[in-house]
């Protein structure tokens, strides 16, 4: 069902965190819950998959994630502070000790001067309660590949999460 790579990507993951005791939980706006279903592509990820939140409405980030209002409001859904604070909040909102977060735009519309479509803001917390923040641009690629190499990126960083 998804590329072979990012199987692989998730089974590292999950082998990962299985060693490594602790369990993960996901934060994902633009991807739609791609990195969940990843992750749950992998026979055993319940062992260590504690939830994963898609929350694709600014409601649903404050609401689910306790992402602050006045974040939203000052820097937009599409930023680091965002996807900072949603990292923390699905560690803080379930039983996972590392987490993962992505928010951007994926296009084809949605995009501005600013924010334009192909970027995406991603977060990890890590054991050590360290955040790790990456942007990526990946321009009008398409709404698919924006996706796909999200999920790409985000299964990395949990990856580097769980082993730090």
């Amino acid at each position: 069902m998804l590329p072979q790579d990012i199987e692989a990507s998730a089974a590292a993951v999950i082998q990962a965190a299985l060693k490594a005791g602790v369990m993960v939980a996901t934060a994902e706006s633009c991807t739609g819950g791609l990195v969940s279903a990843a992750l749950t592509a992998i026979a055993g990820s319940s062992a260590v998959l504690d939830r994963g939140f898609v929350t694709y409405s600014n409601e649903a980030k404050a609401e689910l994630l306790g992402v602050s209002d006045a974040l939203l409001s000052e820097f937009g859904a599409v930023s680091e502070p965002v996807a900072r604070a949603m990292a923390m909040g699905a560690v803080a909102r379930s039983r996972a000790a590392v987490s993962v977060s992505i928010t951007g735009v994926a296009g084809p519309g949605g995009g501005s001067v600013e924010k334009p479509v192909g970027l995406v803001h991603f977060a990890a917390v890590a054991r050590d309660g360290a955040v790790v923040h990456v942007a990526r641009r990946f321009g009008d690629i398409g709404r698919g590949e924006v996706r796909m190499e999200s999920v790409r990126i985000a299964l990395a960083l949990l990856l580097d999460a769980v082993s730090t």
